[in-house]
């Protein structure tokens, strides 16, 4: 085991790791075949040929975007006086995946300014969740944001829906005064922004995906809406920019990180990227799933970020991770150092990153877009393009139309219903499951627990509420398949992760065990202009999403629950104790 410093300049991040022997050789041969090659140069000579000659050079606008944004950067303060001028006390942010997981960051890092509104994010078609945030604010004191690239998303259309309707309610023909939209130029929504009479316009880059757009007007108008120092973000970002111009792959932040990750996964099966977050930035992790979830997990491919996952002695954990503990100066966490070192000295491979400034976040997020597009050139796969989510979105909009003509989706049976809960599955994943044997709950749990071996992981695939008392429930889960297993878990909100690690659980490598759960809404709401409510669209997506998992034959299990979900997530999780005591 070794460590190593890569020197970078007065303002940068700090960047170590520590790795075993075999690691730390594999990936200095992989510096010097990308140094010779003169890989880095190509990756900013956008050259497609660096992963799979397609049309990955169309998506590289994000390389330049720190230093088109500092140049505009006026903008963004006259955003802030306009919002301070009239008086909001709320910025509600309506968007999905890259749209809306970058403002999540912000606003959970740097919390509410002085004199500023406070940022809230909504990226959840659940009744409850929105019904949550509807009472937090008062639409005519909040400023609405509605964030799509394409201005054709589904959840960011509807949001915007309900919330106008509700402005309207109360402020009349102003209602658009009270709506900024930030789309590509062209969009449907840039249309609808016009007809609308919006306050505000702003475009996003066509040649940047959702997921690379942290540091574009996508990231950065919630950003400066917040009150927040936009072009100090943008400074301290440049500095990482020119770090990772560096043609030796040891000097350049990025790229040393990249070649970490995909050598490890390539060469040693280590594909499970462990993201370990100190308190200031615990919402990190979830910006960094889609980033490298979406990008790399295809073709039977991919990284699996692990976030949020309760920590564990080294010997709780297989031979398939990487350790990445990123960490704010500023926060002591003394249990966290401690796994961390304890990690390091069993020889586990781990990346320490540490920010000594929050606005050091910027050089966080560019650093690891460069380390994902290196990694997706060692995995030999297109990083920028995420066709299974796209599949997902497809079934979804099917269902939907189907409900839209005949006022209610496809009937369904359950393959078990028993004591309030109902599975349901496909014929393939039922043949392993329910066919030949006892068909009790406990029975069907176990044998779906049983399917779990070395080098897989465990999803939970929730589409319910994302509440702390629930998330709390799901971690006591994946808490129990740890210690009981040694794999990997994840735990993803729907729809949320469909536009995040979704692409990865279908995409990537095969060895994904999937729960996925839903239940019956306590209370639904009515999307306005459409037949269909808030509750039927999350169930679309949820069978939209169990559809294409069972076409890419996933191992998967969906479990029904009724209205008293915490009762039910009670029932799951003793169900799951039981079937790992077996």
């Amino acid at each position: 085991m070794s460590s190593a410093n890569a020197p970078g300049a007065i303002g940068l991040e700090s960047y170590s790791y520590s790795l075993p022997g075999d690691l730390e050789k594999a990936i200095n041969e992989a510096r010097k075949k990308w140094d010779e090659s003169g890989h880095t140069e190509r990756l900013w000579n956008k050259d497609a040929s660096l992963w799979t000659g397609t049309d990955e050079a169309k998506w590289l606008g994000w390389l330049d975007i720190v230093g088109q944004e500092l140049a505009g950067v006026s903008r963004f303060k006259a955003l802030q006086a306009e919002i301070r001028e009239d008086g909001f006390t709320h910025v509600l942010l309506l968007g999905m995946g890259g749209s809306s997981l970058c403002p999540e960051v912000f606003t959970k890092t740097f919390g509410k300014q002085p004199d500023s509104p406070e940022l809230l994010v909504l990226d959840s078609t659940d009744p409850l969740q929105i019904r949550a945030l509807r009472r937090r604010i008062d639409p005519a004191r909040t400023l609405f944001c509605v964030s799509s690239k394409s201005g054709t998303t589904l959840e960011p259309n509807i949001y915007m829906q309900y919330f106008y309707d509700e402005t309207k309610k109360i402020v009349g023909d102003r209602a658009g005064h009270h709506f900024i939209a930030v789309t590509d130029p062209g969009s449907k929504l840039e249309g609808v922004s016009k007809q609308l009479a919006f306050r505000g316009l702003y475009h996003g880059v066509p040649s940047i995906g959702g997921r690379y757009s942290a540091l574009s007007d996508f990231g950065l108008v919630p950003h400066a809406a917040m009150g927040l120092d936009t072009e100090r973000l943008l400074k301290h970002a440049a500095r990482m920019v020119e770090a990772c111009k560096a043609a030796s792959a040891e000097r350049n932040p990025g790229v040393a990180l990249g070649l970490l990750l995909g050598t490890a996964a390539v060469q040693f099966h280590r594909d499970k990227v462990t993201l370990i977050c100190s308190r200031s930035i615990d919402d990190l992790g979830a910006w960094l799933e889609q980033l490298l979830a979406e990008s790399t997990g295809k073709q039977g491919k991919g990284l699996i970020p692990v976030d949020r996952e309760p920590l564990f002695g080294p010997d709780q954990y297989g031979n398939d991770r990487i350790f990445a503990y990123i960490t704010y100066g500023g926060d002591i966490d003394t249990e966290k150092e401690n796994a961390v070192a304890r990690l390091e000295q069993a020889g586990a491979p781990v990346v320490r990153i540490v920010l000594n400034d929050l606005y050091e976040i910027g050089q966080t997020f560019f650093q690891w877009e460069i380390a994902t597009a290196v990694a997706g050139s060692i995995l030999g796969i297109n990083a920028f393009n995420q066709p299974d989510v796209e599949a997902s979105k497809i079934a979804t909009r099917d269902l939907t139309s189907e409900f839209e003509k005949t006022g209610s989706l496809p009937a369904e049976e359950p393959v078990l219903d028993q004591d309030g809960i109902k599975l349901f599955t496909d014929k393939a994943n039922a043949q392993a499951l329910v066919n030949g044997g006892t068909n009790t709950l406990g029975a069907v749990i176990r044998r779906h627990v049983d399917r779990i071996k070395p080098g897989d992981y465990f999803g939970l695939l929730a589409y319910i509420p994302m509440f702390p008392e629930y998330e709390a429930r799901l971690e006591k889960i994946r808490k129990e398949i740890v210690e009981s297993k040694q794999v990997a878990t994840v735990l993803g909100f729907g729809p949320r992760f469909l536009h995040s690690t979704g692409q990865a659980y279908k995409g990537g490598p095969n060895s994904g065990v999937f729960l996925q759960i839903t239940c019956d809404d306590a209370e639904d709401l009515q999307v306005p202009s459409q037949k269909y409510t808030f509750g039927i669209v999350k169930a679309a997506q949820a069978r939209g999403d169990f559809q294409v998992l069972a076409e890419r034959h996933r191992r998967a299990l969906r479990v029904h629950l009724g209205k008293d979900l915490a009762k039910g997530l009670d029932q799951l999780a003793d169900l799951i104790c039981a079937a790992l005591a077996h």
